[in-house]
């Protein structure tokens, strides 16, 4: 009697020291218990886990983004008509969506109460790991169930197994089974096992440089704007070229570069030309007024405290080109010498007039970074409707430009802003929205949207005054494709056109891409 007595007090006492009263005889009990301690997993109330119930798709998708420590995303619009905005998983969902780990049932619905099949789980969980399950069939399955696995789901199966994540019971599968809780938990523990995974997961990954331009802001407005973002690195538009015996106009703010080495920040300040190549051939072709303009400039640098000079020149002729190489040789060298870097933005390399003056491989021997404006595929009096930033156009113009630019030098700018196009019989036209405007602007009107994968970006159309209006949508999901395509060519960092522009969540999807990409 006594000895039972004390059995009954060990077990109590055991389940008390557990996080949940109904674990002990869970064959996850120290799976859960880890996933607890990881924040991946919680319970579903009064001190319960529930290990036999079933897991919804929602549940799933939320449970692999926090072992992924990714973090809910807000998204301005809603990727599926069954995910409303309210919902506790909406953020969950969004954030899977955009790094592309989740996929709906259909193009409008995810099904997100829907139980998730272990083969469903086996391709989510393959696919995170960013492992390419190849086209093999499942033919080295020796499962007796095999026949049941669907051909979609077949290679993940494959790979889930090969990596040891997951496996059957008395020879089978179950493919069409829901996957319970405490096997989910048992699969995700796996992951936290894996040196490699384990690793990766742990460590804070590096957000690079972070550029953001200050456009038709207050430097009270910048400074806020820059509070809630990941700028690291502030751009503003400072410093002008100018006709007359004052080269360079002045419109600096001593408070910006007080306020941002208060809050560990670098001051970039930005050199442009007011798009004025008249102007800008007359300075760069004369060595004297070169001279002029990089003394005066090495001497702001040294007044207010700046880490660096942007160089924005827009419109240069080509034959300015040897002459703006001379120019950023000499402002190079002597603003080092002030212990401040120099970076000049270019636009991709088309093999127009528009680019012909940058001498891309010199810049970036000269210049300590080259910013590439990821930007204006389609421009403002385009006459052929399209994306300002597409995903393939954005590829190809990175890869051209790392072929003579270091990685480590070369910064990928990324637009706040997109069109709306106006197609028209004799042609298209266009309107620039901030992605702030464009939200208001899509939820105004009554809009088809569809995802179109190659161009990584959804196309928004509707109908307004007889005329048909396109918008290639820029948002958290395309900006982050964009983004986890350059961290995976080594960039030095990211800029943006331009802060104030955005809606909150974008830092967010940005950050979970670095993060991911790092992975």
């Amino acid at each position: 009697m006594a000895l039972g007595g004390c059995a009954n007090a060990w077990a109590a006492a055991s389940s008390a020291s557990l996080p949940f009263d109904d674990i002990a005889g869970s064959f996850a009990k120290n799976e859960i218990v880890e996933l607890v301690e990881e924040g991946v997993v919680n319970g579903t109330g009064n001190r319960k886990f529930e290990p036999k119930k079933n897991v919804t798709r929602a549940e799933f998708v939320a449970m692999a983004d926090r072992l992924l420590k990714l973090a809910p995303v807000d998204a301005d619009m809603p990727s599926f008509a069954d995910v409303p905005a309210k919902s506790w998983y909406y953020g969950w969902i969004e954030a899977a969506v955009q790094l592309g780990i989740a996929e709906g049932k259909s193009k409008s619905s995810f099904e997100p109460s829907a139980r998730i099949t272990r083969q469903e789980a086996a391709v989510l969980i393959v696919r995170a790991l960013k492992v390419d399950p190849g086209s093999d069939t499942g033919s080295g399955l020796d499962y007796k169930d095999k026949s049941q696995i669907a051909p979609w789901a077949a290679p993940y199966v494959q790979a889930a197994h090969t990596l040891g994540l997951m496996g059957g019971a008395d020879g089978k599968f179950r493919p069409v089974d829901a996957m319970t809780r405490e096997e989910t938990a048992a699969v995700l523990d796996r992951i936290l096992h894996d040196n490699v995974w384990s690793k990766a997961i742990r460590q804070t990954p590096n957000m690079g440089l972070q550029l953001g331009w200050q456009n038709g802001l207050t430097t009270a407005q910048f400074k806020e704007q820059v509070k809630n973002s990941a700028v690291n690195t502030l751009v503003p538009r400072w410093f002008f070229l100018e006709y007359g015996s004052t080269p360079v106009s002045n419109h600096a703010d001593p408070s910006l570069s007080s306020w941002a080495k208060q809050n560990n920040k670098k001051v970039w300040a930005m050199l442009g030309n007011h798009s004025d190549s008249a102007l800008t051939h007359q300075i760069l072709s004369d060595g004297h007024a070169r001279a002029a303009v990089i003394q005066k400039l090495a001497g702001y640098a040294k007044t207010y405290g700046l880490s660096g000079i942007n160089v924005d020149f827009e419109n240069v002729n080509p034959e300015d080109r040897l002459s703006l190489t001379a120019f950023i040789s000499e402002f190079g060298t002597s603003l080092r010498a002030a212990g401040a870097v120099l970076s000049i933005d270019v636009s991709p390399d088309l093999g127009t007039d528009w680019t012909e003056a940058f001498d891309y491989e010199a810049l970036g021997r000269y210049a300590d970074y080259v910013v590439l404006m990821g930007y204006d595929e389609h421009w403002d009096g385009d006459p052929v409707a399209g994306s300002v930033s597409s995903l393939p156009w954005v590829q190809s113009a990175l890869n051209r430009m790392l072929s003579v630019v270091p990685a480590k030098k070369t910064i990928l700018a990324l637009p706040f802003y997109t069109r709306d196009w106006t197609l028209q019989s004799g042609g298209a036209s266009s309107e620039e929205l901030t992605l702030i405007q464009q939200g208001y602007r899509i939820r105004s009107v009554a809009y088809n949207r569809s995802w179109d994968s190659d161009l990584g970006q959804y196309v928004v159309s509707y109908m307004r005054q007889g005329s048909q209006h396109k918008i290639w949508v820029e948002d958290g999901r395309s900006l982050g494709l964009k983004t986890m395509m350059a961290a995976k060519r080594g960039v030095a960092g990211y800029a943006y056109w331009y802060v104030g522009a955005e809606t909150d969540e974008i830092w967010t999807s940005l950050s979970n891409a670095i993060r991911y990409a790092s992975y």
